[in-house]
């Protein structure tokens, strides 16, 4: 995912050229260096040009794992524009490269914290425009990412070093982002409005769900009422046409089902020949033998295997679905998605079980061999739970003898540091791995850690600054942990753009700018000197 940027750099030179040439006089304060650093460091111009940029990685993404289940992708949802560009600039200094990192856009977080409304449930009750524009505001800030990263670069080169090497080859923060549509937020019009919002956002992937949109419920809460296929495929049909009228062809859609766990629907189709898809998904449907002398005046009745049959339905008028049909269910869901115009497939689970898991999709992939997830490796989990009651029963059946631990406590912090916490925590540890080999999970996220990570560093700021260490708390808790771990932010300023504005002022006004970055900005406090590291060294400090 390498920038062009010297060669862009080099046409935008030699167009300002020859613009200032056609304009004469009237351009003379224009250098052309200037206009093309400025180029350069705004390489992406729409958000189309993220979503085809964006999609092509994605397909090839795709393409890696399907030869290497070890090419898995994975990312983690992201409520505002400077959470993702903190995440991006921090996967870059930790590991070098945004290759097979992505971000989310959650709709549970834009219910959640984005919404005029105020903090709403999982339920589509926000505004749908809260979507793109959250779309829209986490490229923007990881746009400026790469403009104040580039523009370091330009300063450093301008005062004699050589970084021309990093230039060429600089990486950008624009990554994929698999966007929620949540269940198209209306009809299949409705859904292909939103999705062309979304995807001149910059979105490359939209997830939609297969439930009813007016009684839409988080996928890990009870409740769900699915729509029968005809009218999912509806969707995923409005979302391809949206990609195809943007261009943007390489466009991902991500076919989640609520099956597992939904037990009921709000429609019965209409089967037009025995064996069609409406017979098969009214073939789920829990029903009760009747005779005409037992039914009642304006009642819905089906035949089945030459039976007269009541469908069981509810005071507020909705079906329900067999006991334990929950799995052919999503199995049938999974496959008509993916031979209905559907990339990629999410099955919420109940439990992040990677056996339970492969169960599903290799029943799938009797069908559609290249099947493959995004996984949810969700907050709503209890993982440690979970994982401790797995290793339990493996201990169990492997004869181990498991008297020192309460089976219905296994939470209990007194286990914390038992074999059966290493073991459950090493499984924790490999779930992605092993779920990306065994369970064809192609992209692993976690949908929601920014808001828990915010509630817990409050949490722990807020006990000690307004305790005992007062200021302590946040200087030793924050700033230096910022300082000693090279925290892009803790240089606010420069991340918010003010060395970048500087420069720009210097191009707009020359000598005459008035800048910010003077001898008594107090961010001068946090420049790293020349012998920090060799006194780090000398101390037996670790950064």
């Amino acid at each position: 995912m390498k920038n062009l940027p010297q060669s862009n750099y080099a046409s935008a030179l030699e167009t300002v050229k020859d613009l200032k040439a056609k304009f004469g006089n009237n351009w003379a304060a224009i250098n052309p260096e200037n206009a093309a650093r400025m180029a350069t460091q705004n390489r992406f111009k729409t958000g189309l040009d993220i979503a085809k940029y964006t999609a092509a990685i994605m397909r090839q993404d795709m393409a890696d794992y399907d030869a290497d289940s070890s090419n898995y992708t994975q990312s983690l949802g992201c409520w505002h524009g400077f959470v993702a560009q903190q995440k991006m600039i921090a996967v870059k200094k930790h590991h070098k490269t945004t290759s097979k990192r992505y971000l989310y856009l959650s709709g549970w977080m834009v219910a959640a914290l984005r919404s005029e409304f105020g903090p709403l449930p999982d339920q589509s009750m926000h505004e749908k425009t809260a979507v793109p524009a959250l779309i829209a505001e986490i490229y923007d800030f990881l746009r400026q990412a790469d403009a104040i990263e580039l523009n370091d670069l330009f300063r450093r080169q301008a005062n004699g070093e050589d970084v021309q090497n990093e230039i060429d080859n600089f990486e950008t923060h624009i990554v994929p982002i698999i966007a929620d549509i949540d269940a198209g937020f209306g009809n299949e019009e409705a859904t292909y409005l939103l999705a062309k919002k979304m995807i001149q956002a910059g979105a490359c992937a939209i997830q939609i769900e297969n439930q009813v949109s007016d009684a839409k419920q988080c996928g890990h809460q009870d409740g769900k009422v699915t729509v029968p296929h005809e009218d999912f495929i509806a969707k995923l049909n409005a979302v391809r046409y949206a990609f195809l009228e943007l261009g943007v062809d390489d466009g991902v859609i991500v076919a989640r089902t609520d099956s597992e766990g939904a037990g009921l629907t709000q429609k019965l189709p209409v089967s037009k020949e025995p064996g069609d898809l409406a017979s098969k998904y009214l073939a789920f449907v829990d029903a009760e033998e009747v005779t005409m002398d037992e039914v009642k005046e304006d009642e819905v009745l089906l035949k089945r295997d030459g039976k007269l049959v009541r469908p069981i339905r509810l005071p507020n008028g909705l079906y329900k679905f067999k006991n334990g049909s929950n799995i052919d269910r999503v199995v049938l869901d999974c496959i008509t998605s993916l031979q209905n115009g559907a990339d990629l497939l999410w099955i919420e689970t109940p439990t992040p079980n990677v056996k339970q898991i492969a169960h599903m999709v290799n029943r799938v992939r009797e069908v559609v061999p290249s099947a493959k997830l995004v996984y949810n490796n969700s907050p709503s989990f209890n993982w440690t739970l979970n994982f401790r009651k797995q290793v339990f029963e493996e201990m169990l059946a492997e004869g181990e003898n498991m008297t020192a631990y309460d089976r219905n406590n296994l939470m209990n912090a007194e286990y914390d540091g038992t074999e059966l916490c290493h073991r459950a925590d090493e499984k924790i540890k490999t779930f992605q791995i092993d779920a990306a080999r065994e369970a064809g999970i192609f992209h692993h996220l976690i949908t929601l850690p920014t808001y828990h990570t915010t509630a817990l560093h409050m949490n722990d700021l807020t006990e000690g600054y307004f305790g005992k260490d007062g200021m302590l708390a946040y200087v030793r808790d924050v700033q230096r942990q910022e300082i000693r771990k090279g925290v892009s932010c803790v240089k606010h300023q420069r991340m918010a753009g003010s060395d970048l504005g500087d420069d720009h002022k210097t191009f707009f006004a020359g000598d005459k700018a008035l800048k910010a970055g003077g001898a008594k900005n107090t961010s001068n406090q946090f420049e790293a000197k020349g012998n920090e590291v060799k006194t780090k060294k000398k101390l037996g400090i670790v950064a």
